[in-house]
This record gives structure tokens, C-alpha cells and sequence, in this order.
């Protein structure tokens, strides 16, 4: 007579295979939803820790999948180990989160600038949903800043407004920061360069219809998207974002004119959440350096 084996199965592994797979789909979705399209990043936060959950979830089934196939011979172990990886890429994301949020001061907003910093053109406003924060910057939080990113510090350039302020456009896409459509230049454009006139009563000889009038010379510098806040300061506001998870900041740029020399300060504010785990002082220094390097590199602290 014949004996066969039946290898028992573990339901328990297939199940956190599911899992895993599930959490590893959720946190895709909501990546490319709110890099891409209009998910926004209170909603993100969430769908990722939801994914983080479920993925947990997996993590103690497919080790159970995995103690029975050594104790029992049951069949799922593939299942178990593909859901420790499905489950290790949303836990690791968290935890990774969670290690920047841990190690780095509470902090949305720095500034090069933290005795003065730069005043925005238009205050920034969000829907914050349930990722609530201070409306007030402290004079506790700038110190937390100074300690934690000691390197960030303005700039000084060899050069006019004007050249600075040039250079300032072009560096801002190259970091992913928009200041926007330059709307008093669009105006300018809009004006008619010409002046209808009223005929002349003289019928001895023709007289044009159409007379120009000259316009007065523009600005070297526009007025908007910068504001010319007086004393020699000149103000950009504009927007940025993360490269992979596509999180705003609000970005502003003052340049001060002094002697021969301008003086470049930056200011970013995360757009959401009462953290910006780093994120905010890293694209303020990126910006600084693409700008040091579109200035040939010859700046001053």
C-alpha cells in the first residue's frame, strides 16, 4: 500500500503575502497620487501610515508562515518571504520618517537669515486638515535652527541687483522652484505704444492720423513676481518641491543692495505639517549652491 504525503498549508503565509502586497499598492498609489495629482499631503501622510499599518500586520503572520514550513513542511513559504519584502519597503519609509522626525528639531520654516528673516509678499495658507502647527515662528525656534543647520547662511555677491536678480530666475527651475509669471512685464506689454490724436482742422496739407508717444522706460528690475520693499531690497516669492514625494515649500529670496555688493537671504516654509524633516534647509541649500555655481562661485558669508 501506498503512502502519500499531503503537506499541510499555511493559510497564515499567504495572508501576509496579501498584505504585504496591499500595503506595497496602497503606498504606490498615494505616492504617485499626490506627486503627480491632486492628492494632498495631510491625505499622503495618512495613506502612508495606513499602508505602514498593514504592512505590520503581515510582518508577525509571515513569520508564523515561516516557523511552520521549518516545524511542519507547510507549503508557503515563498508567500512569506515575498511578504517580508512587500511589507519591509512602507516600514522602512515610516521608520525612516520617523528617524528624521526624532533627530531633527520641530521646525517648517528656516531662514539664512534667522535675526531678520525675510518678510513674504503673500503670507502662505493651507488647509493644514489634522496636520496642525504654530502660525508663529519663535525667536526658540530660530535658535533650534542655528544649532541644527549651522552652514545655512546667506550670501554675498560681487554685482548689481539686476545681475543677481537674473541669475536668481535661472537658477530657480534647475532646484524645482517656480517664482511664477513675471505680471508686471506682461503689463508693460499689454500697454499701447501708440496714442490715437485728433485730426488737425489744417486741410492745406495731410497730417498723420496716429502720433507716437514715447513710454517711459522700464524698470531694469520688474516689479512682480518681486516686490521692491525699499532700502535697496528686492523680494521673490515663489514655490518648490520635492523631487521623489513631491512636497511643497514656499520659497522667498530677498536681495539687498550694499555698496557693490548684494547680499542673497532665503526663506523656506513647508507647506504642510508642523515637520519638515530637513526637507526645507536641504532645498534652501541647494538653491545657494546652484547659485553659487551660476556665479562662477565667487560669494561671501
Amino acid at each position: 500500500m501506498t503512502v502519500r504525503f499531503v503537506r499541510p498549508v499555511s493559510t497564515a503565509a499567504f495572508a501576509a503575502r496579501g498584505l504585504g502586497l496591499s500595503a506595497l499598492l496602497l503606498l504606490v498609489i498615494a505616492l504617485l497620487a499626490h506627486r503627480f495629482g491632486p492628492l494632498t499631503t495631510p491625505s499622503f501622510v495618512a495613506l502612508v501610515l495606513l499602508s505602514a499599518a498593514i504592512a505590520a500586520l503581515s510582518v508577525p503572520l509571515a513569520m508564523l508562515g515561516l516557523i511552520r514550513l521549518w516545524q511542519e513542511g507547510a507549503r508557503g513559504g515563498v508567500a512569506s518571504v515575498k511578504a517580508l519584502i512587500y511589507a519591509a519597503i512602507p516600514l522602512g519609509l515610516t521608520a525612516f520618517g520617523a528617524y528624521l522626525y526624532l533627530t531633527l528639531p520641530r521646525l517648517y520654516d528656516v531662514s539664512t537669515d534667522i535675526a531678520d528673516p525675510p518678510a513674504w509678499v503673500h503670507q502662505p495658507a493651507a488647509d493644514q486638515m489634522w496636520l496642525t502647527r504654530p502660525s508663529i515662528i519663535s525667536p526658540v525656534d530660530r535658535q533650534a535652527q542655528g544649532q541644527a543647520y549651522p552652514g545655512l547662511t546667506g550670501r554675498r555677491y560681487e554685482g548689481g541687483l539686476d545681475r543677481i536678480y537674473e541669475a536668481v530666475l535661472r537658477v530657480g527651475p534647475t532646484v524645482r522652484i517656480s517664482f511664477g509669471e513675471d505680471k508686471s512685464s506682461k503689463r508693460a506689454k499689454q500697454t499701447p505704444a501708440t496714442k490715437p490724436a485728433a485730426r488737425s482742422p489744417n486741410p492745406e496739407g495731410p497730417v498723420a492720423d496716429v502720433i507716437p508717444v514715447p513710454l517711459p522706460r522700464p524698470d531694469a528690475v520688474p516689479v512682480s513676481p518681486a516686490l521692491k520693499a525699499g532700502g535697496g531690497d528686492l523680494v521673490l516669492q515663489g514655490e518648490g518641491r520635492s523631487l521623489i514625494f513631491g512636497f511643497r515649500f514656499d520659497v522667498l529670496v530677498r536681495m539687498r543692495e550694499e555698496a557693490e555688493t548684494t547680499l542673497v537671504d532665503v526663506r523656506v516654509a513647508s507647506r504642510y505639517g508642523p515637520h519638515d524633516l530637513g526637507f526645507s534647509a536641504a532645498l534652501a541649500d541647494n538653491f545657494l549652491r546652484a547659485l553659487d555655481a551660476e556665479l562662477l562661485g565667487i560669494a561671501g558669508n
